[in-house]
């Protein structure tokens, strides 16, 4: 792709980045076939190749960005199926990041969508403020057919209760030195750990039971990846620079192996610390260390670990789905399969599955109607194999999935748990 940025425009970092990202762009199109809201809209500005034109367009001429543009940008999931699909490499990614936060600095939204992007800001990656708002919920629910159709799709996805947690919470899960193997860190989440501490509490077990020390520092906030993607920049780096400092002192001080997430969201942002401050002088080693630690817990028990799996009488049919941002962000597809495959069930990839349930972090509250509809296809696909039950890496797709379905889903780990001597799942205890 032939680009006309200005050699004042590429003294910016940003902009001579995403350049370098254009011109590897050779229009072939084959991202298209396989977005999500290409295949909805059948649109060219709705899949990836537009979407660039329109962010190249925004760039190269400093141009106030229109409803039209910011409607498209918008509308795409950052699920980075194109990613896979592009023969040329071209890293969707930076592109959408990058345009995501030129709009945000340079497009007046209108009073109730800026008031909605800012409530997801600060409310889902700060666990009081979640509380609180799912105790208001609670309490508005009676009323909410009096509400704007986005305010009750964002009711319906918000939880009345919370689980009890049955682990206590600590710094340091801790293994005798005699079976101790190695020291990790692991980020908990955000959402996750008061909706579904299960999660947590399987990875613990099963790490703590193969050898491995867990610590989970207190000072760690959100991964940063939520504001990062509605293009909050200045949020975001806030919680980045505090969790990479964080995770940096604690590797110094006790040489963490590996920094693992459960969520893959998270993930995907956390790998990508290293290139968000290539520039930054003062973070660039450390956010370089730490993007090199992150694994997603999957790749690290695939790679580093012999779990010590038990048989089980009965035989289930899972149907394992490969979150977005796991498959395209990461490129961690075949270790979750490969483990599970191990606890000797069958496991059956979803047809279709490359395609993004409609999740997407905050994308099933913005843009719900798309959402529905490609949530609808997802179940579609899931049912036609008739599983037993479902296995993702990612907390958004389970919650996304389990408004669409009556068959269980689980967290990965959760299953590798029970097979390696913890308890059932209590979703599963009636079958």
């Amino acid at each position: 792709m032939q680009t006309n940025f200005t050699e004042k425009q590429l003294k910016d970092s940003d902009n001579a980045e995403t350049e370098k990202i254009f011109k590897k762009c050779v229009h072939c199109g084959f991202c298209n076939a396989t977005c999500p809201t290409h295949q909805i809209f059948g649109d060219e500005l709705d899949g990836p190749r537009g979407r660039i034109y329109l962010i190249k367009d925004m760039l190269e001429n400093q141009k106030k960005p229109t409803a039209k543009t910011v409607k498209h940008i918008d509308r795409c999931l950052s699920c980075y199926s194109c990613m896979t699909t592009c023969p040329a490499g071209v890293n969707y990614m930076h592109i959408i990041d990058h345009g995501k936060k030129y709009i945000e600095k340079n497009y007046e939204r209108s009073f109730f969508d800026r008031t909605i992007r800012n409530f997801l800001s600060v409310v889902l990656p700060n666990t009081g403020y979640f509380r609180l708002a799912s105790y208001m919920v609670k309490l508005a629910k009676p009323f909410q057919f009096l509400m704007p159709s986005k305010i009750k799709d964002m009711i319906s996805l918000m939880p009345t209760s919370f689980p009890k947690k049955t682990i206590k919470q600590k710094e340091v899960y801790s293994v005798s030195a005699k079976n101790k193997i190695a020291r990790v860190a692991l980020l908990t989440g955000c959402v996750q750990k008061e909706i579904s501490p299960q999660i947590n509490e399987a990875t613990i077990r099963l790490l703590n039971r193969h050898g491995v020390e867990v610590v989970v520092p207190k000072k760690i906030r959100c991964c940063g990846s939520l504001n990062h993607h509605l293009g909050k920049e200045d949020d975001a780096h806030h919680d980045f620079r505090n969790n990479i400092n964080t995770w940096y002192d604690e590797h110094q001080k006790g040489n963490l192996d590996a920094i693992l997430s459960n969520t893959s969201g998270c993930g995907t942002t956390m790998k990508d610390y290293g290139f968000i401050f290539k520039d930054d002088e003062e973070m660039k080693k450390k956010a370089k260390v730490i993007s090199d630690l992150t694994k997603d817990v999957s790749e690290y028990l695939d790679t580093n670990l012999k779990l010590n799996f038990k048989t089980k009488e009965k035989k289930y049919k899972i149907a394992y789905h490969s979150a977005c941002s796991m498959q395209h962000g990461q490129k961690v597809h075949s270790q979750p399969m490969s483990l599970l495959s191990k606890t000797n069930n069958e496991i059956m990839e979803i047809p279709e599955g490359h395609i993004c349930c409609g999740s997407a972090g905050t994308y099933n509250i913005l843009q719900s109607e798309i959402a529905k509809e490609l949530l609808s296809k997802k179940v579609k696909n899931i049912e036609s194999l008739k599983p037993d039950f479902i296995s993702t890496g990612n907390i958004g797709c389970i919650t996304q999935i389990s408004n669409g379905t009556k068959t269980p889903i689980l967290h990965t780990i959760e299953i590798l748990d029970w097979y390696t001597g913890g308890p059932k799942p209590k979703i599963l205890q009636k079958n």
